[in-house]
């Protein structure tokens, strides 16, 4: 590590929603960052206005703010190397295009559209480069003054770089060790676009540059593009300030086949979106985490494990302990399946060990959202203690929960009426009325030897006993143990489902 103030970057797209893997590079860095003291920049790469979508920039720093991922500086805090928008930086990129164009590393591309189309149908496997720049309308091809009339006339041109043929060029990954490319592999990727907008491959590395970002993580699928940059760096003499890079692993679909996808997602039934995302052009709705029911402390553990692990067989932290114990040494070169069950396992993991004041919030907007009434909130903090252990998700609050504050509107039937006797009949009866005109406690363990007694007295087998009081005063087969329920609803309220569920027993 050098003396340099560690700064990493986010650098998102505004073109959609931000899928779990964008926001595993967000962890990331952020967890690096943070380790070391350093700054998070969120720059927002809009350089491509064609792909620009209206409420994309917003989604993102919403998913951030909801995983607890504050960005140090962005286009909202600001910062010390604003703007943050590449939109609005883009007077600084025709400079650096330029320079390299008159150092001899790039050159004026005039073909248009229709011609580059043309050559890709008539030529195999055709690329911009080496193999065919001679032949098509640039500045490398065609003699100067004609180059300069067409730039006085305005005509339409992009910049390209000018790839070396047969040169090698490596980097150390902190992740992948020494990687090395051949450049002939590489074609005359565009730098500077005919709207004057830089190609992320211009604007990534002078933002890089200008920002003094000493470590850039990114996903692999970048690696291609890393010849690209290596010599941008190198050519416009800024070699000694490139960051550190890591190319982190892909996350792949469950069966391990390539990279997890949207199609993935819809397809086999969970979100690979943080937060929902509509798309205000197609009407369509991406379902998210947020939306689904994860608590953000789970959704970023279950991200972190996918490709990195402490070296133990822990797999529950706080975003603390993350910042104490994250080594980008310790990411995995090969990709990581996603498994939506072991996700849902780690929210679950996350709903037990968070106390009822931390779930109040998520837990109340369920209930109101399904027009469930909470007056009290102890109330409501005791009854989330004691059903948290059963919900992996939060909307299972509800089911789990929505019985403690109204009476149960259907009962499974199918779960009682088979075995129901006179027999039982005549014990609830006379429970009504032990509990309606006796001192008997309604609490648990008091009520539990109660209602046992009454059994043996009734000589029927408690235990054929419990589940119709359980689905009495739940409506199901689900909830914790059934005298805890009864202990909450408090006496008057249990005779009152006894008395209303009897009905519908015994017609």
């Amino acid at each position: 590590m050098s003396d340099k103030k560690v700064r990493v970057r986010f650098a998102p797209s505004p073109t959609g929603g931000l899928h779990l893997g964008g926001v595993r590079t967000v962890l990331f860095n952020y967890l690096f960052a943070k380790q070391h003291k350093g700054d998070f920049v969120l720059r927002i790469e809009d350089t491509d206005q064609s792909r620009y979508v209206k409420g994309a920039e917003e989604y993102i720093l919403e998913c951030l703010e909801w995983c607890g991922l504050a960005p140090d500086e962005s286009p909202v805090a600001g910062g010390h190397y604003a703007p943050y928008r590449q939109s609005e930086r883009k007077s600084i990129y025709r400079e650096y295009a330029e320079r390299l164009v008159g150092q001899g590393h790039a050159y004026y591309a005039f073909d248009t559209p229709e011609e580059l189309e043309r050559n890709r149908q008539e030529i195999p496997n055709f690329q911009y480069g080496h193999a065919y720049r001679d032949t098509l309308r640039n500045s490398l091809s065609m003699p100067l003054h004609e180059v300069q009339q067409l730039i006085d006339a305005g005509e339409p041109h992009v910049i390209r770089i000018k790839m070396p043929e047969n040169e090698h060029i490596h980097f150390e990954d902190m992740i992948r060790g020494h990687v090395s490319f051949d450049t002939s592999q590489s074609d005359d990727k565009v730098l500077l676009k005919a709207d004057g907008m830089p190609t992320y491959h211009l604007a990534v590395v002078v933002d890089d540059y200008l920002m003094k970002i000493t470590h850039a993580f990114r996903g692999e699928e970048w690696l291609p593009s890393a010849p690209v940059h290596l010599l941008l760096w190198e050519y416009l003499g800024w070699k000694a300030d490139m960051p550190q890079w890591a190319h982190l692993p892909l996350i792949l679909k469950p069966d391990g086949h390539g990279k997890l996808s949207k199609r993935d997602g819809a397809r086999l039934g969970f979100p690979v979106y943080a937060m929902n995302w509509f798309d205000e052009k197609t009407g369509e709705l991406t379902p998210g985490f947020r939306e689904l029911g994860f608590l953000p402390e789970a959704f970023l553990n279950l991200l972190v494990m996918l490709g990195w692990n402490d070296g133990t067989h822990n797999e529950i932290f706080t975003l603390d302990e993350l910042i104490e114990k994250f080594s980008i040494e310790r990411v995995n070169k090969a990709g990581a399946k996603f498994d939506f069950e072991k996700a849902k396992w780690f929210n679950a993991e996350w709903i037990k060990r968070s106390n009822g004041g931390r779930l109040k919030p998520d837990i109340l907007k369920v209930l109101t959202d399904k027009g469930v009434q909470v007056k009290d909130d102890d109330y409501l903090l005791t009854v989330i203690n004691l059903v948290k252990e059963r919900c992996a998700l939060l909307p299972d609050f509800y089911q789990q929960s929505s019985y403690f504050f109204e009476q149960p509107k259907e009962y499974d039937l199918n779960a009682v009426k088979p075995k129901w006797t006179d027999a039982k009949t005549d014990f609830y009866k006379a429970l009504l009325i032990m509990l309606s005109y006796s001192e008997v406690s309604i609490e648990a363990i008091t009520f539990e030897e109660q209602f046992k007694k009454l059994a043996e007295e009734k000589a029927i087998k408690a235990g054929e006993l419990m589940l119709p009081f359980r689905i009495m005063l739940v409506g199901g087969k689900f909830g914790p143990h059934v005298f805890d329920i009864a202990a909450l609803l408090g006496k008057q309220e249990t005779i009152s489902r006894i008395q209303k569920a009897l009905v519908e027993f015994t017609s």
